[in-house]
């Protein structure tokens, strides 16, 4: 158990690992099991906090959470699947986590999540796991991208944001795809080359424009990748 808990450490990687391992041990390891609740409040808390325990870039430790998370939910071998309900709204929980925009977050809800009534595969319930937590990484890189627009005043040229989000919207490609993992890398695809020549050609056609501020470019980036996430079902 503690070598266990000693590899959690290595794989979130947390600011303040005693407190990571304390919290563990308290969660995996309750004072009372016989007096430990079950309901689907408690099994969505254990489940977001598996699922929570190491960055989805970790896909070996990320998927071994994914798994633990569906267990705790109901899913397994003796089960058809985890409750289409409960899987919602762990998706939705996990959206709040970040900074992605609500109408982002409920777009994709839209695509990824079931029916109240289904019973959701793992393979179809670690897909929408992966895809939010895809989407609050995608919003906190389209964020910093901002930051490079704006200089620190809170907007940007309009007209210099719409050339970057076009960049972005080329680097993200056609079609949908089953790997959300893959849209994070058109950020890097922008940096830097492709980045300076999106914010040279807008600034040479020096065309009147307002300005944007960083809640709507947000809201225009992360609805670019809502938009090639493919559909569950």
């Amino acid at each position: 158990m503690v070598r266990e808990a000693l590899l959690k450490v290595l794989e979130a990687r947390p600011a303040e690992p005693v407190a990571f391992l304390a919290d563990y041990f308290e969660r995996l390891v309750p004072g009372d099991t016989s007096a430990e609740p079950s309901g689907p409040p408690q099994r969505l808390s254990r489940a977001l906090w598996f699922v929570c325990l190491a960055p989805h870039s970790h896909r070996t430790a990320f998927d071994g959470n994914t798994g633990a998370a569906y267990e705790a939910l109901g899913g397994g071998r003796r089960a058809a699947g985890v409750d289409g309900r409960l899987y919602s709204e762990l998706l939705r929980r996990i959206c709040q986590r970040g900074e992605a925009p609500a109408e982002a977050s409920a777009a994709l809800l839209r695509r990824v999540r079931c029916r109240d009534h289904e019973a959701v595969p793992l393979d179809v319930f670690r897909y929408g796991v992966l895809t939010c937590f895809v989407l609050l990484e995608f919003a906190g890189k389209a964020g910093a991208l901002f930051a490079v627009l704006d200089g620190g005043s809170g907007v940007a040229d309009a007209g210099v944001c719409e050339a970057v989000l076009k960049a972005l919207e080329e680097a993200l490609g056609s079609g949908h795809s089953a790997q959300p993992r893959r849209y994070l890398e058109a950020g890097s695809r922008l940096a830097p080359d492709g980045l300076a020549l999106a914010m040279d050609r807008a600034l040479q056609e020096r065309k009147l424009s307002g300005s944007m501020s960083r809640e709507e470019f947000l809201k225009k980036a992360t609805a670019l990748f809502v938009a090639k996430v493919k559909p569950v079902g």
